[in-house]
């Protein structure tokens, strides 16, 4: 089932904390608004760190419950919140699962991806990660996207795109879009020094062999 529309960056990691949650600490969940704040503003396992106050958090949630991400649990003292996820995504537990980590740790390549949703999934292999993204990656619209690899990477990215689509890296490459004006500046210059430098080995060549009496090169 498509999405109604984008998520924005806190609703993506409202839904993603309740994903986590629900498999990291199972007896705290459904999770209490306090607890779904304190996992957003989290310092470790996030990318980038956020500082959501409650009321952010609270208005996050009511913009997935209309879309049939996060339901309210009643029955207890304290409202808490359940997700809906790969129901209301329309895909299995494992892309949940890698939806999830992509949204809380930002792009990752599939050996991480791998290690990192050991404890919502246990991936046999790299290639069985990739089977999963790559079919989101083919779904209309995507859910995911791989990236081009930046320079020094051995291995290319993936990430969401229940937000929107996100900025590609740089290619590598050595073209003049690339290079900062001063540098390229300073290679015009170096050029210039080196075809002068030529010119005159050349007209010296051309004089030696004239004073030498035999024919020009």
């Amino acid at each position: 089932m498509p999405l109604k529309r984008q998520l924005t960056p806190l609703e993506a990691r409202v839904l993603g904390v309740l994903v986590e949650k629900q498999h990291t600490v199972p007896d705290s969940y459904p999770l209490s608004l306090n607890a779904l704040t304190l996992g957003c503003n989290q310092k470790t396992a996030r990318d980038p760190v956020m500082n959501a106050s409650e009321a952010e958090v609270l208005q996050a949630i009511d913009g997935l419950k209309e879309q049939s991400l996060v339901n309210e649990v009643s029955g207890s003292r304290v409202v808490r919140f359940e997700h809906n996820a790969a129901r209301a995504i329309g895909v299995p537990s494992q892309s949940a699962a890698l939806l999830t980590l992509l949204i809380l740790r930002g792009p990752q390549t599939a050996a991480e991806l791998r290690l990192t949703t050991e404890r919502l999934h246990r991936f046999a292999d790299i290639s069985s990660v990739e089977a999963f993204l790559d079919e989101m990656a083919a779904h209309e619209p995507p859910f995911v996207v791989k990236l081009q690899r930046r320079p020094g990477e051995r291995e290319s990215r993936w990430a969401h795109l229940l937000c929107g689509e996100v900025a590609m890296p740089a290619a590598a490459g050595g073209t003049a879009d690339s290079v900062a004006p001063s540098e390229f500046e300073a290679l015009k210059a170096e050029q210039a020094r080196m075809a002068a430098e030529l010119a005159e080995l050349r007209s010296l060549v051309q004089r030696m062999a004239r004073e030498l009496g035999i024919s020009e090169p």
